[in-house]
């Protein structure tokens, strides 16, 4: 049986996924929290597509310009709103 690869491959991955999502987020003005990683993997697809056609040469900016379509940004959840509240309560209006 031949020996699994180290998990340094996937790691990096993954690392460069989440780092992807921080950037998206900083363009979109979200917390990071709101970004789904998934769709931000599913949406490589859609932007290999638009490379093809020669629609897209940025990807951070291809992801915010889609997010919506994408699916990207989480919506607003009960819990989302409460820790809003509770931190405008704490450091105020921003």
């Amino acid at each position: 049986m031949p020996s699994r690869c180290s998990s340094t491959p996937r790691s990096f991955s993954i690392a460069v996924l989440l780092t992807l999502c921080q950037q998206v987020a900083e363009v979109l003005g979200e917390p990071l929290e709101r970004i789904s990683v998934e769709m931000v993997f599913r949406a490589f697809y859609h932007y290999s597509r638009a490379i093809q056609r020669g629609e897209a040469d940025d990807l951070v900016l291809f992801l915010a310009e889609h997010a919506k379509l994408l699916g990207i940004v989480k919506r607003w959840r009960k819990h989302h709103r409460e820790r809003q509240q509770l931190e405008y309560l704490i450091w105020g209006d921003p």
